[in-house]
């Protein structure tokens, strides 16, 4: 299992680019594969990894995830290979559908069957990042283009919970990128489905991305109670609350990677024995102890 790291985006002193480029930096030197930024109402996440990425040691850099409904995917396939030029091929695009509550009410776009938007997105999208022209008329997206932009062929990641989602991200994408996931709907759920799909579809066992809060703590109850508090949104979106709910998880704070090093590291490798390829931790409470433990899983 590769380690990773979700990069903060609580920006010191309002630089928000310098103090991406040191974190990426960071998890450069201390060994880590790669790391990961959202994309929800902060800095654009891929211009932002780009921006600081060029400026930073060679890391795997990924979205985790930009959402598609904002974006033509055209126009996000353009962005994501020309990120993927300047950062010397070392991008990873991953694309989610959001959650209908973003969709519809701040962006004012219809949520109407999910599964087809984004079978219909990758369609266009992923050939388009492949350097191919597209001629494709859906029932909702049009494209007839072929990009000439550099930085062809990236891996893109679908965030996939539900049968549906994981099966269309096995059968045409690089894998799945996941949150508020627990390692029994990993092993019970995820891993199955979605590697089933890429066997059936003749392609190579698909990467899945695990992202989830950490914290080494020798107060684990109270690490519980703060991550319910910080991350308690997330247990009241029907995507994520459908994973809680599998996992027979109250809340966030269940989920969440807590203890002490023993027992953050056993974690992790259930994690691993579950199917999971990369683990990207979402630091909390005692930022660096958390990264220093993940920094000596890194190097084995």
């Amino acid at each position: 299992m590769r380690y990773g790291i979700v990069l903060s985006q609580n920006a010191k002193d309002g630089d928000p680019i310098t103090d991406l480029r040191d974190q990426i930096a960071d998890a450069a030197g201390r060994g880590f594969s790669s790391a990961w930024m959202s994309n929800i109402f902060g800095p654009e996440a891929i211009t932002a990894l780009t921006a600081a990425g060029v400026q930073a040691p060679p890391i795997e850099l990924g979205t985790a995830v930009v959402p598609t409904y904002p974006r033509h995917p055209a126009v996000l396939a353009q962005q994501a290979m020309t990120a993927n030029a300047a950062l010397g091929g070392r991008f990873t695009l991953g694309i989610g559908l959001s959650h209908k509550v973003v969709i519809e009410d701040v962006y004012g776009y219809s949520y109407e069957r999910p599964g087809r938007h984004m079978k219909e997105y990758l369609d266009i999208l992923l050939p388009l990042t492949r350097g191919e022209s597209v001629s494709y008329r859906g029932e909702t997206l049009t494209a007839n283009l072929r990009l000439t932009t550099p930085g062809a062929g990236l891996p893109v990641l679908v965030a996939a919970l539900g049968p549906r989602m994981l099966k269309l991200a096995g059968t045409v994408a690089a894998g799945t990128v996941l949150w508020m996931t627990g390692p029994k709907t990993i092993a019970e759920h995820i891993a199955p489905t979605i590697t089933a799909a890429a066997a059936e579809a003749g392609r190579e066992a698909p990467r899945i991305v695990c992202s989830l809060p950490i914290c080494v703590t020798d107060d684990p109850e109270g690490a519980v109670a703060r991550a319910n508090k910080i991350f308690s949104m997330y247990g009241t979106l029907p995507s994520y609350r459908a994973m809680l709910d599998r996992e027979g998880a109250a809340g966030p704070g269940d989920v969440a990677v807590v203890g002490d090093e023993e027992t953050v590291l056993a974690r992790l490798e259930t994690l691993r024995q579950a199917g999971v390829t990369d683990f990207a931790g979402a630091p909390f409470g005692d930022r660096r102890r958390a990264l220093d433990l993940l920094t000596g899983a890194a190097k084995g």
